[in-house]
């Protein structure tokens, strides 16, 4: 029995009776673009961030050398932040983490050895000593000297910098004695001003020196970050956010991160313990936190109850209608 042919529709046939509105998508698509313009702009200009130009060491122990001066010597006693850090920096344990059993600093060990006092003052001065024939001597002086003859250079040098002013741009202190520390001092102080204690704690053995550890580490030393992050409301007690400096992207997605910070017991005033967190290792208890709804997200549409919820608060009806029949 032969098979009565396919009756074949063309477009018009096909969708004839069915209800149509005009819709034009390249209108659709330029009107919602010079809305969401306008709406960028608007937005960028009330809630601009400030393009703050990067802190260089030059310009720190330009406008603050008592400062400079005092961290340099810190470094030098070995009682920096930096210089009792930890992984990866070194083998102290100043800002070492744990959590239970998750350890993460100890297990990685020291990757990017960092040793303050030869890095950030010893080595830079040996540079310049060669032609500087004074402090060639403060250096062997420095070199030859005890553990315990340098502890006792340090900390009277230390008390004295508490009240030490600036004449004619050096950093002076009450007669003491105190070695080869203010020669050294003072020549890193002039290092530092030229811009060349830049240039030497970025210099590695890659063609691109974009490895920022070091200066970073040793501002962070000094009142000098601390002081531009109360400046710009950036302490972890304000909780200011900033875009980076330049055309790089902004880090506004940290806003999450950063939220945990101002609750217990992950802030710094509290003292709970709860579930072995506390200011001590807040890091790691952000990171598990952080990991523990990032699992939930990614469960959701495994997770009974949970996967349901979009059912159950029909919010998408708000904006996904269903079309009446004509």
């Amino acid at each position: 029995m032969r098979r009565p042919p396919r009756r074949r529709y063309d477009k018009a046939t096909y969708y004839r009776g069915v209800r149509m509105v005009p819709y034009d998508i390249v209108k659709e698509l330029v009107v919602a673009l010079g809305i969401v313009g306008v709406l960028v702009l608007i937005l960028s200009a009330a809630l601009s961030s400030p393009d703050v130009p990067a802190l260089t060491i030059a310009q720190w122990s330009q406008a603050d050398p008592v400062d400079f001066v005092t961290t340099a010597t810190g470094e030098l006693s070995g009682s920096s932040t930096s210089s009792d850090y930890g992984p990866p920096y070194n083998n102290g344990s100043g800002a070492a983490q744990s959590l239970w059993f998750f350890n993460p600093q100890s297990w990685a060990g020291v990757h990017q050895p960092v040793d303050s006092s030869n890095q950030f003052v010893v080595q830079p001065l040996q540079q310049a000593a060669p032609v500087d024939s004074e402090l060639k001597v403060a250096l062997d002086g420095w070199a030859n000297a005890s553990a315990s003859q340098q502890s006792t250079w340090t900390d009277a040098y230390t008390k004295a910098l508490a009240d030490a002013t600036v004449q004619d741009g050096k950093v002076a202190v009450k007669s003491g004695d105190y070695g080869p520390l203010p020669v050294m001092t003072d020549r890193l102080l002039t290092i530092a001003r030229s811009g060349g204690l830049d240039g030497l704690l970025l210099a590695t053995d890659k063609f691109f020196q974009t490895d920022y550890t070091r200066p970073l580490l040793f501002m962070g030393d000094g009142g000098v970050l601390s002081g531009q992050a109360e400046d710009q409301k950036l302490t972890g007690s304000q909780w200011g956010m900033m875009n980076e400096t330049g055309r790089y992207p902004g880090q506004a997605w940290l806003w999450l991160y950063t939220l945990w910070y101002q609750v217990a017991p992950f802030n710094r005033d509290s003292d709970s313990g709860f579930l072995g967190i506390s200011s001590a290792n807040a890091d790691l208890g952000v990171v598990f936190a952080m990991g523990a709804l990032t699992l939930l997200l990614l469960l959701v549409p495994f997770v009974p109850g949970l996967r349901d919820l979009p059912r159950w608060i029909p919010v998408h009806r708000l904006i996904w209608k269903r079309q009446r029949s004509p």
